[in-house]
């Protein structure tokens, strides 16, 4: 079969493969469509002698089952499902307490990141995956190219909502920052399911019209002027919850210029920016502030993001991009050519 390899720094090709050979308690899915996110930019740039090397990418996968393991109930061929982003074991304290995301066997202390597929895990950027059954959730009548993305691209920012919903009640203002693969998502899943008034901040005039034909209250350039124009807004008080979908040092400094007391910010993005905490009055935070570094979601916040799209009330912005192209993909997202979510199609 056809895999997305990552060959060598900021190197990938399309490569040959087995088909993988299933567990009594796997599934071998076909891939139907696979989500390119920047985390596989930053994967592939982080040096020749990254672990990660040799592995199949694609951590946003979606398809039709092909073939069931002999354990698996409850699945058979021809269901469409979804993957989920973290692989966890189900059976720790974490996963227990429906922290899945925080899973200890999938996230142990000094891992990189949580195992996922295409992180640890051979990915869906390929023409199948073997997968356990748990880790799977149905898709129902969603096209999986369509779905793919929802993995992480609406589940990350269900998550990081879902972690705030008792400060976005009656006259909450909330700001997200960044409109591309998840803060797209983040604006639908916030105009489709809380009462707060939304303002939606990019630097890209095409991604500031998608804002506002999709729920956001005002949609604004990220500039210079962006932190006044926000406090003018909210009387002087500031936004009652900031994400910060890309994580450069403008947008983290952004967001802390413009939260409000008591207010929240969840920092989802990787864009390497910083700020300095001071245990006193120096720091730059307002008193009661909570901060959160966001990571994936649970299954329960996944089964939301499905259910959502498959009401119809959130959709991913797709560009199809076939499996044998995938260099292309990669090279258009890294140049920031692609609106919403590029989708490998085998």
């Amino acid at each position: 079969m056809r895999a997305v390899t990552y060959v060598k720094n900021d190197t990938v090709e399309v490569l040959d493969k087995p088909v993988p050979e299933i567990q009594p308690d796997e599934v071998l899915l076909r891939v139907g469509g696979a989500g390119l996110c920047h985390s596989d930019i930053a994967i592939i740039g982080m040096g020749d002698d990254n672990p990660l090397i040799g592995g199949t990418l694609g951590h946003e996968v979606a398809g039709t089952v092909e073939q069931v393991g002999e354990d698996v109930r409850g699945w058979q061929a021809g269901d469409g499902a979804i993957v989920a982003l973290i692989l966890s074991c189900g059976q720790c304290r974490e996963c227990l307490a429906g922290r899945d995301n925080q899973c200890e066997v999938a996230y142990p202390r000094d891992a990189l990141a949580p195992l996922s597929p295409g992180i640890g895990s051979p990915g869906g950027m390929a023409d199948y995956i073997a997968v356990k059954a748990h880790h799977l959730d149905p898709l129902g009548d969603l096209d999986p190219v369509e779905a793919a993305p929802l993995a992480d691209a609406a589940l990350t920012p269900m998550h990081a909502i879902n972690t705030v919903r008792d400060r976005m009640v009656g006259d909450a203002t909330v700001v997200t920052i960044g409109l591309g693969g998840l803060g797209h998502m983040a604006l639908q899943i916030l105009a489709a399911t809380t009462g707060a008034r939304i303002i939606a901040l990019d630097t890209d005039p095409e991604k500031l019209k998608f804002a506002e034909a999709h729920g956001a209250d005002l949609a604004l350039p990220s500039d210079g002027n962006a932190a006044a124009r926000i406090l003018e807004e909210t009387g002087g008080k500031g936004a009652d919850v900031v994400f910060d979908f890309v994580g450069v040092q403008p947008t983290v400094d952004l967001a802390l210029a413009v939260v409000a007391g008591g207010g929240a910010i969840r920092f989802v993005g990787l864009g390497n920016g910083a700020f300095e905490y001071v245990a006193g009055s120096g720091t730059p935070l307002p008193w009661g502030v909570n901060i959160e570094r966001a990571y994936g979601g649970t299954r329960s916040d996944m089964r939301q993001a499905v259910a959502l799209a498959r009401a119809g009330k959130i959709g991913v912005e797709v560009v199809r991009y076939p499996l044998d192209e995938a260099v292309q993909a990669f090279d258009d997202l890294h140049h920031g050519r692609i609106q919403g979510r590029a989708v490998l199609v085998p």
